[in-house]
């Protein structure tokens, strides 16, 4: 026992209560079993012994050291009220075990015991280190200045290696559709796994919607049949072996109030599931993600607000010299055209103010744009504005907006909230469709306040004639038509697409029928 006491790898520790059971019993062949991890430790002749599914059920049951041939003892090993294992004896070499057999036997169950809980504090400490090894490297990617892209993935990786995963994911709310989520990125050994990166799931049904729904851990089995399952309907085509997942656990991302995302881990069905424990770990390690997570949105907002201050001090210099610099000359053009004697010249010199006219309203409308985002929110043009900003992050480009006449005011109730579910619609499609590097959006309405039109235009290819495809065109003419009005799609010689949509705003009641 003292000799016992004094190894370091419990493994060694269970290999010697093998041997030294069959040295003091006069055993032929022994063995240790444990049924946690599934090992099954030998000593002497290992064909005496009964195959390891049969070892199990051996130690099910009894209370005490049994024998179950005459020629056979089966110890059961505690670790506390539990069974974990079994000591197994065979063909003792001078005759039949006897009674001081049994209680050798029952002794060196006992300091097996020991040695199994041993097993699991070693096994708890050294995955305890490696998730926090975990957490530092993630750390250490912030404080160098890594992206969020890069920290997801390197949350996901991370996450997956210590856990013994075979799929790691982050996952975060969809910028255009709050009932979705995205797998923003997926860590995994398997190439076609890594390529299921940006299929979108619905809150609503899923484990990981679960879990961003209920701020609440959810373990799952046959993870993979639900994924094949819930993915049926969408174009996305599911590896082979996706459906071989079985035990996962998603776990939510959450600072505070906020719910940032979802951290998931999945293994193949032929590795062990997910112990509680080792959820738990999963756990402490999100805890960890999520303020990486926040400190890096932070990071990200601080360089955003530097941003700001400069494009409020170019607004402020375009206010204050560009536009007072053209009105000038607009004033003075006006003045040679009462001095013009020829009515070409007169009308050349109307075109000249026309042409300034737009081009201060286009000013305007960039000096908004500019000190909106730093401004405090609440009117259409600061949401549609917001909107744009967000869409970037699934275009590859902050799309241009534009707006002229009475928006904030004229547009309000149930028909702002379809435009603005038009233009969300309307970016989505061209970040989908189009592959397009560039895009605009005009909300014009008229100085009567009468009518909105509402012009998207990009420079991609657009959704093309695939059948199946244009549900979401049909839905913004279903929109339109609630408001006496009309929407088109055209692709104009020269390249891209063009969404039309507009709306009489008259009679603002006339969208509830």
């Amino acid at each position: 026992m003292v000799a016992l006491a004094t190894e370091d790898d419990p493994r060694d520790t269970l290999r010697r209560i093998a041997e030294a059971a069959c040295t003091l019993t006069g055993a032929r062949g022994g063995a240790v079993a444990v049924y946690e991890t599934g090992d099954v430790i030998t000593a002497g002749s290992a064909d005496l012994l009964p195959a390891a599914t049969v070892l199990r059920p051996l130690a099910d049951v009894p209370d005490e050291v049994v024998v179950p041939a005459p020629s056979a003892v089966a110890a059961p090993i505690r670790v506390g009220d539990a069974v974990h294992g079994v000591l197994y004896l065979a063909e003792k070499a001078t005759g039949e075990f006897g009674a001081d057999d049994r209680e050798i036997a029952a002794t060196l169950a006992a300091a097996a015991g020991m040695a199994v809980e041993n097993v699991g504090k070693y096994r708890r400490t050294h995955a305890r280190d490696r998730w926090l090894t975990a957490a530092h490297e993630v750390t250490r990617a912030l404080l160098t200045g890594a992206d969020l892209d890069t920290t997801l993935y390197l949350i996901a990786e991370r996450a997956r290696t210590v856990a013994a995963a075979s799929v790691g994911a982050v996952v975060r709310p969809s910028l255009a559709d709050p009932d979705t989520l995205v797998f923003e990125v997926v860590a995994s050994p398997i190439a076609e796994h890594r390529a299921l990166a940006g299929v979108t799931v619905p809150v609503e049904g899923t484990a990981s919607g679960v879990a961003f729904a209920t701020r609440e851990t959810v373990a799952v089995r046959r993870y993979g049949d639900h994924v094949v399952s819930q993915q049926s309907g969408s174009a996305v085509t599911m590896p082979a072996t996706i459906k071989d997942l079985d035990s996962a656990v998603a776990v939510p991302l959450t600072v505070g109030p906020d719910t940032l995302g979802v951290l998931m881990v999945a293994k193949f069905g032929d590795l062990t599931p997910f112990a509680e424990d080792e959820i738990a770990e999963v756990r402490e390690f999100a805890v960890h993600a999520a303020l990486t997570l926040e400190f890096t949105r932070a990071e990200a907002d601080r360089q955003k607000l530097a941003v700001f201050r400069d494009r409020d001090r170019i607004a402020r210099d375009l206010h204050d010299l560009v536009i007072q610099r053209l009105f000038a000359v607009a004033l003075g053009l006006e003045g040679l055209k009462r001095a013009a004697d020829r009515p070409e010249l007169a009308d050349g010199i109307s075109g000249f103010v026309r042409d300034l006219d737009r081009t201060i309203r286009e000013i305007r409308n960039s000096i908004f744009s500019l000190q909106e985002p730093a401004e405090a929110h609440g009117g259409l043009r600061s949401e549609l504005l917001g909107l744009a900003h967000d869409s970037a992050a699934v275009l590859g480009f902050e799309p241009r907006v534009a707006f002229d006449g009475p928006v904030d005011t004229a547009v309000t109730g149930p028909i702002r909230a379809d435009l603005l579910a038009v233009v969300r619609e309307a970016l989505s499609n061209v970040a989908r469709h189009a592959a397009a590097s560039s895009a605009s959006v005009e909300i014009v309405v008229d100085r009567d306040g009468q009518r909105l039109d509402l012009r998207v235009t990009d420079d991609g290819a657009g959704p093309g004639d695939r059948p199946g495809k244009h549900s979401g065109l049909a839905n913004l003419s279903h929109r339109a038509a609630r408001w006496g009005g009309s929407s088109s799609l055209r692709h104009p010689d020269e390249g891209g697409t063009t969404l039309t949509w507009s709306v009489e705003l008259a009679n603002p009641s006339q969208g509830a029928s």
